[in-house]
């Protein structure tokens, strides 16, 4: 399809929406969140573009990754690896200098952060069955949250329901997927738990990409006072993923389902055990309708990393952390509620410190060998405090936002086996935010904001190698800086009128303009196989993320998301290796690899219920992805492509039993295109081996049956 004509539709019916009602389609600006603020507001307060999405929104999909559950949001980029849970996350260009896990977007379970001190997450122990509600925040949020320049995803634990349930849930799918599962609620008055367990096992697309997931999510609140409650979470994981490794283009045209020769003789993988527990204090207390509020967390977590590449690396780590936060909400001026301002004053911080021994052995086809290579214990801590105040100018009409955040964050690295190599760093910063909220009705508002964006490498893109000012001498890379940027943001968002009353309903529009500075852009290359990062000058990028959304006649919905990305190198050399030689190569004002200009996304769904008891759903879903450049040389660029995805179902319910049956068919033309781009991945100039492409999933169906009982309260 010409993009041209999808552009052009996407003017007059571009959409999205964040469900809040089981059968229709609702985006409610009275809606109250937490995210993007750290404080309470409602939707239409923000002055970000933020997002909500109800568990109701992928009842009906697949449930493996993230991108299964956020396909139409604009301005989210996901890139899915081998079509299992590891997924590049996306936004406004932060993230993509990811070849593994998630770099620049802050991810949040339950308000704790799943993001490690250095701003690395990897979201193994998601189980989207566990999820309720997931929240985003589109932009800087480093005002707030460290290491959050493109923004914060927030995965919220289900813990409100009505009544006490148990259900069996089961998914099938292509390629040998399974998952089989089982869920719990107990519900009185004053207490709330909740409990999953799940088995995941995919055999994958792509040769050597098979993979299990075991896991477990609990939650537990209870209301120790009418002022105060306690929360406490926890999860755990066990799983492995075998990795088939990026191709280069002849053999992605060849054969793109093959794997990687070097990956398969090395067995590359990964092997994952991970638990946290965490425990939430919040109580209200003031004489005008609870008017302060005080939250204390503290949470611990231990991982256990086997991963095999050119070693066997065996990495265990123990972290603590903690955060609090103070809330004052103050109303003053005129006697009428109409006239009167408000003011809410928030402050708090959060440490989260991180230690363990990281022990390299010599790869034997993927066993841990006898001989240690490297015995290295690497420590992280991460100390922030911010303070926030929203001031409202004219009664509820303009408002001014003030935030700013002191972020110090330590590396250390020391040989355990007696060299002298042992290292540290350290990076602080203060980053302020200033953002204005001028509602033109009582549901339109125009937002705009300003402010500086802060992002520290993660250890393992601090990993020093020869060419560095020390020769590689120790352990940490002496001459990587952490990003930093200037952020300017604009938008308008709403509801809009039904035509008679009865015709598109809770319509919803939001279009946002930004431009982004950013300076020393963290970027991966590639020597001999083993990854490294380097920062590569300046880069500017210009966006319009534009949303709309809504409900045709009753149970017809229509969705879709559109944006559009000019993301270039202002001022970029880059030192090559050429043969023992370095030569700075001028990348100036090329386009910055893995980000298209184009993509969007449209879905159109049907929703009917037959006496109130029975749902029938159906759903079809477009989506466009423009070319990509896949290296900073801008040597090549991957093609354009469609994807159309179709999925069904129904929801019974009858005498306290629910069965919720699903089927859907994904890539339904069984495009080939390059689903996941490893960026610089020049194995050797000398050689040029560039092995850039990973394959997107071909076509492939997917089924569920969720069998639940509800009791009667």
């Amino acid at each position: 399809m010409n993009f041209i004509k999808v552009f052009l539709l996407l003017v007059f019916v571009c959409n999205y929406s964040l469900l809040a009602q089981s059968d229709t389609l609702q985006y409610e600006l009275e809606d109250i969140m937490v995210t993007g603020t750290r404080i309470e507001q409602k939707l239409i307060d923000i002055p970000f573009s933020v997002e909500r999405v109800d568990k109701t929104q992928w009842q009906f999909s697949r449930k493996q990754g993230v991108n299964d559950v956020l396909q139409t949001i604009p301005g989210l980029f996901l890139q899915s690896r081998y079509g299992n849970h590891d997924v590049r996350i996306s936004i406004r260009g932060f993230g993509s200098r990811s070849n593994s896990g998630i770099r620049g977007v802050r991810i949040l379970l339950d308000g704790i952060p799943e993001s490690e001190p250095d701003g690395q997450t990897r979201v193994e122990s998601l189980d989207f069955t566990a999820i309720s509600r997931i929240e985003l925040v589109k932009g800087n949020s480093s005002s707030l949250y460290t290491n959050s320049p493109g923004g914060v995803i927030n995965f919220m634990t289900d813990k409100y329901f009505p009544t006490s349930f148990a259900l069996i849930d089961n998914e099938i799918g292509q390629f040998d997927l399974r998952k089989n599962g089982f869920k719990v609620g107990i519900f009185t008055p004053k207490n709330r738990f909740m409990l999953t367990t799940s088995y995941e096992n995919y055999r994958g697309f792509r040769q050597h990409s098979n993979e299990y997931q075991t896991r477990l999510n609990s939650v537990y609140e209870a209301n120790v006072t009418d002022k105060s409650k306690i929360l406490v979470n926890g999860y755990y994981v066990n799983g492995l993923i075998k990795l088939p490794g990026s191709l280069t283009l002849e053999q992605y045209q060849t054969n793109d389902s093959m794997a990687n020769p070097q990956d398969v003789s090395r067995d590359s993988k990964r092997i994952s055990k991970k638990g946290r527990l965490g425990i939430t204090y919040s109580i209200d207390f003031g004489k005008e309708n609870f008017s302060n509020k005080v939250e204390v967390i503290g949470y611990g977590t231990i991982k256990n990393l086997d991963r095999t590449a050119a070693t066997y690396r065996s990495i265990i780590r123990y972290g603590v952390g903690g955060a609090f936060r103070y809330v004052n909400k103050l109303t003053f001026g005129g006697r009428k509620k109409s006239k009167q301002r408000t003011n809410e004053f928030s402050v708090g911080g959060d440490f989260f410190y991180q230690t363990g021994p990281i022990s390299e052995f010599d790869n034997l086809n993927g066993q841990k060998g006898d001989v240690l290579e490297n015995l290295n214990d690497e420590t992280i801590s991460n100390v922030g405090f911010y303070a926030l105040d929203q001031l409202s100018i004219l009664p509820q009409r303009l408002s001014l936002l003030v935030t700013g955040r002191y972020d110090r964050v330590t590396y250390a690295s020391q040989n355990l086996q007696g060299s002298f190599q042992d290292t540290s760093r350290l990076f602080d910063k203060f980053t302020p935010k200033f953002a204005i909220n001028l509602k033109l009705t009582p549901k339109i508002a125009f937002y705009a904001s300003f402010g500086l964006g802060f992002d520290s490498p993660a250890f393992n893109e601090m990993d020093n190698y020869p060419l560095t000012s020390d020769g590689g001498l120790h352990l940490i890379n002496p001459d990587i800086m952490p990003q930093k940027s200037q952020n300017i943001e604009a938008g308008i968002k709403g509801n809009l009128p039904p035509v008679k009353k009865k015709f598109f309903t809770n319509t919803f529009a939001e279009i946002t303009f930004y431009h982004n500075k950013i300076q020393d852009v963290i970027v991966p290359f590639n020597v001999n196989g083993d990854v490294y990062f380097r920062n590569a000058g300046k880069s500017k990028r210009t966006g319009l993320e534009v949303g709309f959304s809504t409900e045709i006649v009753k149970g017809l919905t229509l969705k879709s998301a559109y944006t559009f990305q000019n993301f270039k190198y202002s001022e970029y050399f880059a030192g090559v290796d050429t043969g023992g030689i370095l030569i700075n190569f001028d990348y100036s004002r090329n386009i910055e690899p893995s980000n298209p200009k184009h993509f969007a996304s449209v879905d159109l769904s049907y929703r009917y219920t037959f006496k109130k008891k029975y749902t029938a759903f159906i759903k079809g879903n477009y989506q466009y992805v423009d070319n990509m450049f896949v290296d900073d040389a801008n040597t090549a660029k991957t093609e354009a492509y469609n994807l159309y995805n179709g999925q069904l179902g129904i929801d019974l319910n009858f005498s306290g039993f629910r069965i919720l049956a699903y089927g859907g068919l994904n890539n339904i033309t069984n495009k080939k295109y390059v689903g996941f781009i490893n960026i610089n991945a020049d194995i050797d100039k000398e050689l040029i081996v560039r092995r850039y492409y990973e394959s997107g999933a071909p076509r492939n169906f997917f089924g569920g049956l969720t069998l639940a009982y509800l009791f009667k309260r």
